[in-house]
């Protein structure tokens, strides 16, 4: 019966297809309408589907090297505006004081409403030295803000500030789950053995994912072989996953502190609910974002792409990542002190925490 409806439906698109070929005042390609249709009907699924035309396809298969031209922020769609997840650390989003949060409601002239991730992404990048302005709403502070920033090549460090804070507390600051991740955060870890650490603070915030597969080899480091990290679930049983860690060899048993925000999203949500649920560490700050959504990228044979929300994760505990977020042990909200209040040991401490 579904694939009789089906039929009757496309019998229908058929039908509207000839006529706007035949009647439309002006004569249009028929793959301009073709690639206009398909657009429309992936946006209709979720803010993270979307049709790729040929140019963007490829664009797509560059976004994990870790070097491209832009602003520096991960974006989204929720409650149906443009969101920024989080601004990435030093980049020029970040330097202009962009938070994770704020809404884009216009890039330059244009509302940002019915625009799509892709068409964002497009007007936001650009060539590095130019500069594009971006109108932000900031819910929390009732403000709207015009804000201007020059474009960079953006370049990911996705491990940073490895240090002994005091008494053999180690601290790792992870920004992002790219190619180089993984190894990247073994040497971190083989840095503070060194360096005689007994416990590690795991800073998670405003870390916006990346890959999946980076994401559960580094939850590996934490858990032994055997214990669950993630499940996935689609409609079909092939989308359905289950990972569990592989780690035989290379444990790290040290007490842990995993710290969170509402810019943490995706892969760091992924990691930060594998060890909260195997009661392997604990969760301190604010919600995380809530993406938990798994995207497959599906070649097509004339070059282009759908990329198509095929299943969900979800946490050892069973628990839905999408749209909740991973909420902490212990709620901390960073709170500013006056700056005549901090002497220079707490500034020092704010630096590594910013």
């Amino acid at each position: 019966k579904t694939k009789d409806d089906l039929y009757s439906q496309i019998e229908l698109y058929s039908y509207t297809l000839t006529t706007i070929q035949s009647d439309y005042v002006e004569e249009l390609k028929p793959k301009d309408l073709i690639y206009g249709s398909l657009k429309g009907m992936l946006s209709t699924l979720d803010p993270h589907s979307q049709f790729l035309n040929p140019e963007e396809y490829k664009e797509l298969k560059t976004e994990t090297q870790g070097k491209f031209g832009g602003l520096g922020i991960e974006i989204s769609i929720r409650d149906g505006l443009l969101t920024i997840i989080t601004p990435i650390e030093d980049t020029p989003a970040w330097k202009a004081g962009i938070k994770a949060g704020d809404r884009i409601v216009k890039i330059e002239d244009e509302l940002t409403k019915e625009m799509t991730l892709s068409d964002a992404v497009k007007v936001l990048r650009g060539k590095p030295g130019t500069e594009v302005t971006i109108t932000v709403l900031r819910e929390e502070e009732f403000k709207i803000l015009e804000i201007t920033i020059k474009r960079e090549i953006i370049r990911i460090e996705d491990v940073k500030n490895t240090q002994i804070l005091e008494n053999g507390i180690g601290y790792i600051r992870l920004t992002e789950f790219r190619e180089d991740s993984a190894k990247e955060f073994r040497k971190a870890l083989d840095k503070l053995k060194e360096l005689k650490a007994d416990s590690l603070i795991l800073d998670l915030r405003n870390n916006p994912g990346g890959l999946l597969n980076v994401a559960i080899k580094i939850t590996e480091e934490f858990l032994k072989e055997g214990e669950t990290i993630v499940s996935t679930k689609g409609r079909r049983s092939s989308q359905n996953t289950i990972s569990k860690s592989l780690n035989r060899t290379h444990l790290n048993d040290w007490p842990m502190v995993i710290l969170l925000n509402e810019g943490s999203a995706s892969g760091s949500e992924i990691l930060a609910g594998a060890l909260k649920d195997n009661k392997r560490a604990i969760i301190l700050g604010t919600t995380s974002f809530g993406k938990g959504s798994v995207q497959s990228v599906i070649p097509l044979p004339d070059g282009s792409g759908l990329r198509l929300t095929t299943s969900k994760y979800f946490t050892p505990s069973g628990e839905s990542i999408h749209g909740k977020g991973i909420k902490p042990d212990i709620e901390v909200k960073r709170i500013f002190p006056p700056k005549e209040e901090r002497n220079e040991k707490e500034k020092k401490i704010d630096k590594i925490f910013e």
